[in-house]
C-alpha cells in the first residue's frame, strides 16, 4: 500500500549531492529528500543502469530506506530473520563497514508492501540517526558505537512506521501520524532528549518525510498529513498555518523550488469520478447491528470497503465500532481530495485560499514524492505514467508511458538532465529532462526495488530488495 512505502515510505522513500570518495565529508546534513531529488549539476551521469556502467553489486538483506550517502560511507538499514539492523559500507567499494542490531523485543506489525527497516537513517558526519516504529530512535557515531537511543514504537498502524528523519541546526525531527497518538517531536542530535513535542489529535496514518521551509528568516517545519499540509515553528513546535485539501493518507514528500511548495497526494476513494464513502452512522447500526448493541463487529459488517479499513477505523482496537470511531473516519472519507497543489508558504492560521496558487488533478502518484528538476515538476503516477509539468504555472508539457507498468514506490530523482525511475518489480527507466522527455534507456533487474536512488559525487546508488549496486559513467553511457 504505501512506502510506505516507505515511506508505505512509507514508502518511503532521495538524491543527496555529496563529495566524491576520498574527498572531505561535505559540511551539510544528510537526511531522505534533503533536496528534493535534484542533484547538483556539473555530475557526469550514466544514461543507462545496467551491466555495462556497473562499478559493485554487495548482497544486501531486505529494506525499503533508501541509502543515506555521507563522505565515504553508505548507511542502510535491514530486516532480516526478525532482526532489525543498521549496516554501513565503504562507498568505493560497497564492502560492509559495521553492522548494528537494534534492542527492538517486538517487530511493529506491517503490511506485505511495507517493511520494518522503512525511514532513511540520517548523518551530520559525527553520528548517523536511525529510526525503527518497532523501537524508535538510536543514534550511533561513524564506526557504529551506541550513542544515545529513545524507545518510541511500536505504533498502532497494521503498515508499520515509515517518516524519516531530518536534522534542522541542533534538532533531529521525528513525524509520527498513525491510528492513534499522532505526533511531531524535536529531539537534541547530541543527546536524544526532547526539546519540544506537538500532539497532531486530528491526524490519521500517514508516511510523508517533514521539509524545513524559511519564510521571511524563519525556520519551519512542514508535514504533509491526512487531509491537511501544516507548518510548525522549528524552535518550539508552535503550530503556525496551514492548508486543506490533501487525501486521507499522504505518502510523498514535498518538493520545493523558487520559493513553492509542491504537495502531491492521492489515495483510494478521493478522485471526484470514483469517491468512496461511508454510511451515516445511524443508517449502517440500522443497516448492520444484528445484536443491537450500538456497536459493530467484523461478523456484523458485510460492506468490503469498512472491512477492508476495520483496523484503523477501531480506534481502541476492542475489535467493535462505535459511534465516535466510526464518524472520525467517514469525516477523513468526505474530506479527503486527491491533488497536487502549488503552495506559497507562510501566513498564519488557515492560509488554504491565499496559499494554493495552482493545482492539478492528474497522474498522481500515491508513494513517489514529486520531482522539481530545471524548472518542470514530475509526477510517477502506478502503471507507468510520468507526468511533466511547467513548475511555474502547472500547464502539462508532457506525459509519457514508461517501459514497466507496474506500482512504484521509489521516488524519481534527477541530474545530468537525466530523470531516474525505478518500479517496483525492479525496472529501471532513465528519461531526458525537459519539454521534449523521451525514454533513454530501461533495464529489468528482476529485483523488488522499493527504495529511492541515489545520486552522489557522478556516481547512482540502487538499493533492491536483494543488493545495493553502484553505477558510474563510461564511454558506452550517453
Amino acid at each position: 500500500m504505501t512506502h510506505r512505502f516507505a515511506r508505505f515510505s512509507s514508502a518511503l522513500f532521495t538524491v543527496l549531492a555529496l563529495a566524491a570518495p576520498g574527498q572531505a565529508a561535505p559540511a551539510d546534513d544528510s537526511f531522505f529528500r534533503r533536496d528534493g531529488g535534484a542533484a547538483e549539476d556539473g555530475q557526469k551521469l550514466p544514461g543507462r543502469l545496467d551491466e555495462s556502467t556497473q562499478k559493485w553489486r554487495t548482497p544486501l538483506a531486505s529494506g525499503h530506506s533508501t541509502p543515506c550517502v555521507y563522505g565515504d560511507a553508505i548507511y542502510v538499514t535491514t530486516f532480516d530473520d526478525g532482526k532489525l539492523a543498521t549496516v554501513a559500507l565503504d562507498r568505493g567499494t560497497g564492502r560492509t563497514r559495521w553492522k548494528q542490531t537494534a534492542p527492538a523485543t517486538r517487530i511493529e506489525t506491517y503490511h506485505a508492501t511495507s517493511s520494518p527497516a522503512a525511514a532513511t537513517p540520517a548523518c551530520d558526519g559525527q553520528r548517523l540517526y536511525v529510526f525503527f516504529g518497532s523501537y524508535g530512535l538510536l543514534c550511533y557515531d561513524l564506526e557504529g558505537k551506541l550513542v544515545w537511543s529513545r524507545e518510541l514504537g511500536p505504533f498502532q498502524d497494521e503498515f508499520g512506521a515509515a517518516s524519516s528523519p531530518i536534522l534542522l541546526d541542533d534538532k533531529l525531527i521525528v513525524s509520527a501520524d498513525h491510528d492513534v497518538d499522532s505526533f511531531i517531536m524535536a529531539v537534541d542530535r547530541r543527546t536524544g532528549k526532547t526539546l519540544w513535542k506537538t500532539d497532531r489529535p486530528d491526524f490519521t496514518r500517514s508516511y510523508s518525510t517533514p521539509v524545513v521551509v524559511t519564510v521571511d528568516g524563519r525556520k519551519q517545519i512542514v508535514v504533509a498529513g491526512a487531509l491537511q499540509l501544516v507548518a510548525y515553528d522549528a524552535d518550539d513546535g508552535e503550530k503556525l498555518w496551514w492548508v486543506h485539501g490533501l487525501a486521507r493518507i499522504v505518502n510523498p514528500t514535498p518538493a520545493q523550488d523558487r520559493g513553492l511548495l509542491y504537495v502531491a497526494t492521492w489515495s483510494p476513494g478521493g478522485d471526484t469520478d470514483a469517491r468512496v464513502a461511508m454510511d451515516p452512522w445511524p443508517t449502517a447500526v440500522k443497516k448492520f447491528d444484528a445484536d443491537g448493541d450500538g456497536k459493530l463487529t467484523q461478523e456484523e459488517v458485510n460492506d468490503p470497503e469498512v472491512l477492508d479499513r476495520f483496523f484503523r477505523i477501531d480506534l481502541d482496537q476492542n475489535k467493535k465500532l462505535d459511534e465516535a470511531e466510526w464518524t472520525k473516519y467517514a469525516r477523513v472519507f468526505e474530506l479527503a481530495q486527491n491533488t497536487l497543489l502549488a503552495i506559497r508558504p507562510g501566513g498564519s492560521g488557515d492560509v488554504t485560499d491565499q496559499a494554493i496558487v495552482w493545482e492539478y488533478r492528474k497522474g498522481l502518484p500515491y508513494v513517489p514524492s514529486p520531482l522539481v528538476y530545471r524548472g518542470v515538476l514530475y509526477l510517477v503516477k502506478n502503471g507507468g505514467i510520468l507526468t511533466c509539468l511547467d513548475a511555474a504555472s502547472g500547464r502539462l508539457l508532457k506525459q509519457l508511458r514508461l517501459p514497466s507498468n507496474e506500482g512504484y514506490y521509489a521516488s524519481p530523482v534527477a541530474g545530468d538532465g537525466k530523470v531516474y525511475i525505478a518500479s517496483e518489480p525492479g525496472v529501471v527507466t532513465v528519461v531526458n529532462t525537459g519539454s521534449a522527455t523521451s525514454t533513454l534507456s530501461s533495464h529489468d533487474f528482476g529485483e523488488r526495488t522499493m527504495a529511492t536512488p541515489v545520486i552522489a559525487g557522478g556516481d547512482v546508488y540502487l538499493r533492491t530488495e536483494k543488493a545495493l549496486y553502484c553505477f558510474a559513467r563510461d564511454t558506452r553511457s550517453r
